[in-house]
């Protein structure tokens, strides 16, 4: 077992976080152990509680990962140079996750407490997905509709990841839907569409 003094806090934090992805991405969230990922760098689960505080640190922490993760895959697949960068953008929010599949789900299969708030240096780091969407959107609206790109990606966001979580809960296979990125990324392209001809209200107010 290693001793507290083996590493700094901050080397510790780094090395919980990625093996508590790995486990994390290994077994799901129902069958994830704290105890385990403890273990697993040769230290005490008090240890780990000396770091995070409590469990649900460590999992905003290791969900955080997560977020970046797949912030990177998205904008190595828009680097890729492909024109249509809306259909890269559904297709790589598909592609992460169904190839992460329990380290994407655990992102929401973890309900934090009331009381809890994710760090804003952690919200930071989450949030380059939104405003790398908000970017690829505002890019493909007319002058008069970028304003609202914030919005509007927010909406789409919400409309991909409806039908990403209905593609790997089942639940698009029970309706014999077989493309169901093909179905978000439809209506991606009409909602964007409904933007650009509109007269520069994109959304309805609140």
């Amino acid at each position: 077992m290693g001793r507290r003094s083996d590493h700094s806090r901050k080397e510790l934090e780094q090395m919980l976080i990625v093996e508590g992805h790995k486990h994390l991405a290994e077994v799901g969230f129902a069958r994830f152990s704290a105890r385990e990922v403890a273990k697993r760098i040769g230290y005490s689960i008090g240890t780990l509680y000396n770091v995070f505080g409590t469990y649900d640190q460590l999992l905003i922490a290791i969900n955080t990962r997560t977020f970046v993760l797949w912030t990177d895959y998205i904008r190595q697949a828009l680097a890729s140079g492909a024109e249509d960068r809306i259909r890269v953008l559904v297709e790589g929010y598909f592609g992460f996750a169904r190839a992460n599949r329990n380290a994407w789900l655990a992102i929401y299969d973890h309900h934090l407490p009331p009381d809890v708030t994710i760090p804003p240096e952690q919200d930071v780091l989450r949030g380059g997905l939104t405003e790398m969407v908000v970017d690829e959107v505002r890019a493909v609206l007319p002058p008069a509709c970028q304003a609202d790109a914030p919005r509007l990606a927010r909406s789409l966001v919400a409309t991909v990841h409806g039908h990403c979580m209905f593609d790997l809960n089942g639940s698009f296979a029970l309706m014999g839907e077989q493309e169901p990125a093909a179905l978000a990324l439809a209506r991606v392209r009409e909602s964007l569409a409904a933007a650009r001809s509109s007269d520069g209200t994109v959304l309805p107010a609140a």
